[in-house]
């Protein structure tokens, strides 16, 4: 497989960040439903049809060093990061970024400089 197939395995991948830290030490996306929430989009995404080669992919990820501003996920390959707060912020962003092709503006988290 070269390179360019590589990058459009899938058409979205989406990665949650489920970092989880010892208690005391800085806040983590684990503490804030990082996992059920990711458990969550895969179910969704795979009712909807949108699972597998081509389509879309859930994976998660040890920390993005973002999670004082998370939960936190991104969206490749556009690159798009985003918050949330519950499964109706994931329904959100899969039906209008992952479906429609159009940012969530309401919930994506600002480019860092």
């Amino acid at each position: 497989m070269s390179d360019s197939d590589m990058s459009t395995y899938y058409q979205h991948h989406v990665f949650f960040c489920c970092n989880r830290r010892p208690p005391g030490e800085r806040t983590c996306c684990a503490d804030k439903g990082a996992d059920r929430v990711r458990d969550y989009a895969k179910q969704r995404v795979k009712a909807l049809g949108l699972a597998g080669p081509g389509k879309v992919r859930i994976n998660q990820s040890g920390c993005l060093d973002r999670c004082e501003e998370g939960p936190c996920v991104v969206v490749y390959p556009a690159g798009v990061w985003y918050t949330y707060v519950d499964e109706e912020d994931v329904d959100e962003i899969v039906e209008q970024h992952l479906q429609q092709g159009r940012i969530v503006e309401r919930l994506r988290l600002k480019d860092r400089a």
